[in-house]
């Protein structure tokens, strides 16, 4: 069977990855090394997973705010463990001004101290948690902000890694290190609902490695989700920053019995790298494929034109059957529908919303307002063409919606299953397996925690993904030194 993309994932999945964006219209390059435009039908997605997360942040009592896009040297400077490890990445403004010099616009008026682009907001929103802190009564505050950041890609692809990114950051200080380890945990819950629930992406919730912690923190949180190519991708990250940050910044309060205390802090965080997991967990060979809860519209009706003598009965019957759809409802809203009038081929209309992974395309011509019928194809079926009537289709939009939403989960399941892999018993088994063998996925296997397991992994390019919630607490030794160990780690190559 012939696909609608030029790229096979089966053959160069890097390019097939390209291939989708490009053919979905979800983005491109800007003139910017490393920046992207998102073009409409990818932000309509972004907006869609960013209206899920916001709702359950605001839910679990966390306020919505916004910090400056520029940061003091000074100020990243107090954080000395979290700056080195964004150094590398960081935009820096040196100038103010630019003036013509020998008929070119050059940089002038330097600024006595630079100013970071923001990479994250640890440090400013820090420093502004001194000021609003007094006392325990102003604890918990717990404060989320919707902006782009900046860290200096050498290695950009869209979606996946680029220098400007869209994410949320929330950033919250409490009166004791309990309160903060339960905010740690419940926001990473947070994540893997939306990103399981209402993105269909199966994941792995655990604990990072000492050596995949995020700068800074006590400990990292992290859902990791596995790829079409095999690979694992970090789909949300909670971090729980003990007092490192508070003491840094002097986050203190007085508390309960008079005395002075800093603040536990955490902070997490979830961008539009989560798209990238989108396309790379569902599409297939004839492009995107969105469950019904991310696409901007979850049924598109194509009418099909023949003649003009035709032509307003065919479109009269087309909105109707679009209102009909409208009053129905999926995932607590109406049914999101669009009418598709351009002056093209029904055939092109068609490939072109599969390419865009549209849930649900039906087509409508002269013969089907006269048996009161629709055609149908499902994306995930889209050899399979059915006529059904268009009371039938009504009544069914929520069943069909339902019935897409669980088999893109499934597949993704079923995929992620197959390609776990228990047994390797050594260093050099894992070796073969990832070099000798070219394979992919998921090894699970011990760990012992030393710091000379994630530099030797290095080597082979791989990393610990997570120490997996979900632990068998058996005796074992480490995959990789041999040493005794009982926790159990996913070892996998990355994004």
């Amino acid at each position: 069977m012939k696909n609608a993309l030029r790229v096979r994932r089966s053959e160069d999945f890097a390019d097939w990855y390209q291939e989708v964006i490009r053919e979905a219209d979800l983005a491109e390059n800007s003139g910017v090394r490393g920046c992207m435009v998102i073009k409409p039908w990818g932000f309509a997605i972004w907006e869609n997973l960013q209206q899920k997360l916001d709702r359950l942040i605001k839910e679990t009592g966390h306020d919505n705010c916004y910090f400056p896009i520029f940061i003091p040297l000074g100020l990243m400077q107090k954080e000395a463990s979290h700056v080195e490890g964004f150094a590398k990445e960081m935009a820096v403004v040196t100038h103010h001004r630019l003036i013509m010099k020998d008929g070119k616009l050059a940089p002038d008026g330097e600024l006595e101290s630079p100013l970071i682009v923001r990479p994250t907001s640890e440090t400013i929103i820090g420093e502004a948690m001194t000021r609003w802190i007094k006392s325990y009564r102003d604890l918990p505050l717990k404060l989320n902000q919707w902006a782009n950041v900046v860290r200096w890609e050498m290695r950009p692809r869209l979606f996946l890694r680029t220098s400007e990114f869209l994410w949320q950051e929330g950033h919250t200080a409490h009166a004791t290190r309990a309160e903060a380890v339960e905010e740690t945990r419940m926001m990473l819950e947070v994540y893997r609902r939306v990103v399981e629930g209402d993105m269909r992406i199966p994941v792995i919730p655990g604990e990072k490695s000492a050596s995949e912690r995020f700068p800074g923190a006590d400990a990292t949180h992290t859902i990791e989700a596995m790829m079409q190519d095999g690979r694992a991708l970090q789909a949300g990250t909670s971090h729980f920053l003990g007092q490192n940050f508070a003491k840094a910044a002097n986050i203190s309060f007085q508390d309960k019995e008079g005395g002075v205390s800093h603040a536990w802090t955490t902070s997490w965080g979830a961008s539009t790298r989560l798209i990238g997991a989108l396309i790379m967990t569902h599409s297939d060979d004839d492009g995107l494929r969105l469950p019904p809860k991310m696409a901007p519209q979850q049924v598109v009706i194509v009418p099909i034109l023949r003649d003009e003598g035709s032509r307003d009965q065919v479109m009269q019957a087309a909105e109707t059957l679009a209102a009909q759809l409208r009053a129905q409802r999926f995932d607590d809203q109406p049914v999101r529908v669009k009418v598709d009038l351009r002056d093209d081929s029904p055939t092109n209309k068609r490939w072109g919303w599969i390419k865009k992974g549209v849930p649900i395309v039906a087509e409508l011509g002269p013969r089907d307002v006269a048996t009161g019928t629709v055609a149908l194809v499902r994306r995930d079926a889209i050899g399979e063409k059915r006529n059904l009537s268009m009371g039938e289709f009504v009544g069914r939009v929520f069943d069909e919606l339902n019935e897409l939403d669980h088999k893109l989960h499934d597949d993704a399941l079923a995929y992620r299953q197959a390609n776990m892999v228990e047994g390797v018993a050594s260093f050099s088994d894992l070796v073969e397996h990832f070099e000798t063998k070219g394979r992919t996925g998921f090894v699970t296997a011990k760990y012992s925690g030393d710091p000379a397991v994630d530099a030797k992994l290095g080597e082979l390019g791989l990393t610990i993904r997570c120490l997996p919630y979900e632990q068998s607490d058996s005796e074992g030794q480490c995959l990789v030194t041999g040493a005794p160990a009982i926790a159990d780690a996913i070892y996998a190559k990355a994004y």
